[in-house]
């Protein structure tokens, strides 16, 4: 098994980017198995863990999804990719690099040679804009725990438009949603590198909202 780095808990949360640009080159089972494991050991609303990791490798199933989630992409952005990329070197939305980072994505996804989805259960339907703190603690983990292993991935959603579909397709039980898509691989560009942020000032407050 490839050994992790040592990282301080500091170190990887402030080098943990997004990654997108990722390359086919399989994940060995015992790493994967080593990362999912970390991802459980994450919060879970009441100790209750009522969640599922659903891994995907099949090219068959991950090529029907694909398919849905680029739907999702080009509603979202793929269809205005002029104007956004304008508002973009304008200085407004995400930067150039994010969007052709995020379109990279959308049009290789089936080639990460892992997704992962985290699902919920009783979470179909739900209107409960809180629901997600019972497993996104987790998935930061697994996302941490990627980075050990020099492994890229990002939380992406797209698919979710087509979720009734994704949920048949991965024989989901009927009360369970996916929470989201988690293509893992070795990085193929970038770096780890401190993802950039607002300053602390504009967006921490003290007591109550101010300005």
């Amino acid at each position: 098994m490839t050994a992790p780095e040592e990282l301080s808990i500091l170190r990887a949360l402030h080098s943990t980017p997004s990654r997108r640009y990722l390359s086919p080159d399989p994940v060995p089972d015992d790493v994967l198995e080593a990362i999912l494991d970390a991802a459980i050991r994450g919060p879970s609303g009441g100790n209750r863990q009522q969640w599922a990791w659903i891994v995907v490798t099949d090219p068959a199933v991950k090529a029907k999804i694909a398919e849905w989630y680029r739907e999702g992409w080009r509603a979202a952005y793929g269809q205005r990719r002029d104007d956004v990329l304008a508002a973009a070197a304008g200085g407004t939305g995400v930067s150039p690099a994010t969007f052709r980072a995020v379109e990279h994505l959308a049009l290789h996804l089936e080639e990460a040679p892992v997704w992962v989805f985290p699902v919920l259960r009783n979470a179909a339907g739900s209107t409960d804009p809180r629901l997600g703190a019972s497993i996104y603690g987790a998935v930061q983990h697994l996302v941490l725990a990627a980075r050990a292993y020099g492994i890229g991935t990002t939380l992406t959603s797209f698919h979710t438009g087509h979720e009734a579909e994704v949920a048949a397709l991965l024989g989901l039980p009927a009360d369970a949603a996916t929470m989201g898509l988690i293509p893992l691989g070795y990085p193929e560009r970038g770096r780890w590198s401190e993802p950039r942020r607002r300053p602390l000032a504009e967006v921490v407050h003290r007591e109550r909202w101010e300005g």
